[in-house]
């Protein structure tokens, strides 16, 4: 399948819930290939359906460059570990821009497979803090949001900075 286009901030698609999947079928299987193949276009470490302009609730993730892509639809956590992690974050969507964002140091997701099976898995430090990033995105919530009101406006305001020059 080909890589998609990405939808770029501000666009209101990334600030849109996406509800959950209920069809496991081939039209799933056909965005979670072009997710894929655009999550490598792109090196990037996660991306969902948002991202390339589809509502579904489905997010791949490599929590590392050199590790192979995992692929969660319908991902929600079910718990967070009172400890806490900071980590620097960004965006496919807002490229050239990141900030250190703090988030639960573990989490238990519950999601399916492509074909509907249900799972439930545990992570840690990096790999939780992108799990959180991308079930974030797939709420409706983009990850500047996470950030004080001021860092938020130095990011908006770098981000303005890059588009324009």
């Amino acid at each position: 399948m080909p890589a998609r286009p990405l939808v770029l901030y501000p666009d209101p698609r990334l600030r849109r819930p996406v509800p959950p999947v209920a069809a496991f079928d081939a039209a799933l299987r056909a965005v979670a290939d072009d997710l894929a193949e655009t999550l490598l276009s792109v090196s990037a470490l996660g991306l969902t359906g948002p991202h390339i302009g589809a509502p579904v609730r489905l997010t791949i993730i490599r929590a590392g460059l050199d590790l192979a892509p995992r692929t969660y639809v319908n991902p929600t956590l079910v718990w967070t570990s009172p400890e806490t992690a900071r980590h620097r974050e960004g965006s496919v969507s807002m490229p050239g821009v990141d900030e250190e964002v703090e988030r639960p140091a573990r989490v238990r997701v519950r999601f399916h497979d492509l074909e509907g099976e249900a799972h439930e898995a545990e992570e840690e430090g990096f790999s939780a803090a992108c799990l959180q990033h991308e079930i974030d995105q797939l709420d409706g919530l983009f990850w500047i949001e996470r950030l004080s009101r001021l860092k938020r406006e130095r990011v908006l305001k770098r981000y303005a900075k890059l588009r324009r020059g």
